[in-house]
């Protein structure tokens, strides 16, 4: 069992930015009102920004009163846990501004915690700074959040300037998917029910489908996306994390260490997409003009205001080359401006060796087992089952759900937003839904293969319309080998 060890201070890098505004301060406010933030425990943040500690505070009620559910507003609690924050502007290229951060924050000897949301050009100057204000020493962890590199060079440059002032033991690499309920809830499915292990394998599985589709287009990410498109914005972290805790052995304990090794062992099974390889097992596509949500959108271009050959969809036909999962296809699939907003995990398992049942009864469909991330989440199993009646011309069948609803099962209980536990695991120093250097590199590695291929074959975005499910030539990847996407 890991041993808690909360710090006594957390630094919040990017504090005026979006992500404090709709995810961190909302998230440091639900463990405060819960009484699970260390007591005494002090917020400072900081950004370019200029701000004193009270005119932050009145940024930060603002942004309460704007991104939290109506059912968790608390004026009580508000007022109380504003009083933790206090704000120092940085230019994070200018090393005599980390000092004066050092002031603010204060004797650090009691542990700090450091969340660092930045973009990756200045990662080096950042780490110096601290590390030349004494904010980098033994007591002293980091948390920092994407994106990490665009390729496996400069995630490793990142990866050892980080290593430079912070040891791997203090380095808490931030996925916000494994922060999911449901997320986690893959490895109590897994490893908390008997009866799924006999058949998790090649022996009981056809095939894997991983969807996370999204309904935006650009919204404020141009000028990231263009540069990093989905393979890397999100097939390098949330895919393969999720295709990880399928395929993973099972751990001994539930513990970072026990967890992590297990997904890096998959990671370096990721068979390896050769160039010649590229055209017949991944897809890539753009949007064009369509309708979505009811309206008229522009499609990329148009909405970026340039040419551009960046992909904003993604379908690839992966395969884990071990004993467990040989021969089991895993296809992965992600885009912007499509059908409708979803994130699942669909398990086919193979179908019944013999049916005693006549044609006329139904073709019997196999089994398949679905993960609901988000918007809903649920876990749904589709069996076959016999129709009411009294079968004079045989007996009917016909696939029905059983379900499982966490959103109903789960209902008296709060809803956290993701980066709840990963604030409160950063805090208290649990690395269990981290991600550990040679996970990131291993993904590099495989997602580099992949953009080599692409270039090898001049493999351009197909244009797909928004408010589909991607170009046709993603329906043909799975069809070829006599499957459909599970888009129901």
């Amino acid at each position: 069992m890991h041993v808690r060890t909360p710090v006594a201070k957390l630094l919040l890098f990017g504090a005026t930015g979006d992500l404090a505004q709709r995810m961190l301060l909302p998230s440091l406010y639900g463990l405060h009102a819960d009484g699970l933030l260390p007591e005494g425990l002090t917020i400072t943040g900081t950004a370019r920004s200029e701000h004193s500690d009270a005119s932050y505070r009145t940024f930060a009620k603002t942004a309460l009163d704007e991104f939290l559910p109506a059912d968790r507003k608390d004026e009580k609690a508000a007022k109380s846990f504003l009083d933790r924050l206090q704000y120092q502007s940085l230019d994070a290229t200018d090393l005599t501004h980390y000092h004066q951060l050092a002031e603010k924050v204060g004797d650090v000897s009691g542990g700090l915690a450091i969340f660092l949301s930045t973009a990756p050009s200045l990662f080096e100057a950042v780490i110096r700074g601290l590390d030349s204000a004494g904010l980098a020493g033994d007591t002293v962890r980091i948390g920092l959040e994407k994106p990490l590199g665009y390729d496996l060079a400069s995630s490793r440059e990142i990866n050892d300037t980080v290593a430079s002032a912070f040891s791997e033991d203090r380095t808490f690499r931030i996925d916000h998917y494994l922060g999911k309920e449901t997320v986690q809830n893959i490895l109590a499915l897994r490893f908390g029910n008997s009866f799924f292990e006999p058949v998790w394998n090649a022996r009981g599985i056809d095939n894997i489908q991983i969807t996370i589709s999204e309904t935006v287009g650009l919204e404020e990410r141009a000028a990231y996306y263009d540069g990093a498109g989905a393979l890397r914005d999100m097939v390098a972290n949330h895919m393969l994390q999720l295709l990880a805790l399928i395929a993973m052995e099972p751990p001994a304990r539930f513990d970072g260490t026990a967890i992590r090794d297990e997904k890096a062992k998959v990671f370096r099974s990721l068979r390896t997409i050769e160039p010649a390889d590229a055209p017949s097992t991944s897809v890539t596509g753009q949007y064009a003009a369509g309708a979505s949500g009811g309206a008229i959108v522009k499609g990329y271009i148009d909405e970026l205001g340039k040419p551009s050959t960046t992909e904003t969809f993604v379908a690839i036909k992966a395969h884990v080359d071990n004993w467990r999962w040989q021969g089991v296809p895993f296809y992965l699939r992600t885009g912007k401006r499509m059908t409708t907003r979803r994130s699942e995990i669909a398990i086919q398992f193979k179908p019944v060796p013999h049916s005693m049942f006549s044609n006329r009864g139904g073709l019997l469909q196999p089994n398949v087992l679905v993960i609901r991330l988000q918007p809903e989440e649920y876990v749904q199993l589709l069996v076959m089952a016999k129709e009411p009646g009294l079968d004079r011309d045989g007996i009917r069948l016909r696939e029905v759900p059983l379900n499982l609803s966490l959103d109903a099962e789960f209902a008296g209980k709060p809803r956290r937003i993701a980066y709840e536990r990963l604030l409160l695991d950063l805090i208290e120093g649990d690395q269990t839904l981290f991600v550990r250097r040679d996970e990131v590199e291993a993904q590099w590695m495989w997602i580099d293969a992949i953009r080599a291929g692409w270039v090898a074959n001049d493999m351009k975005p197909k244009n797909y319309a928004s408010g589909s499910w991607g170009p046709s030539a993603a329906i043909a990847l799975t069809e070829r080998d006599g499957v459909t996407w599970q888009d129901d």
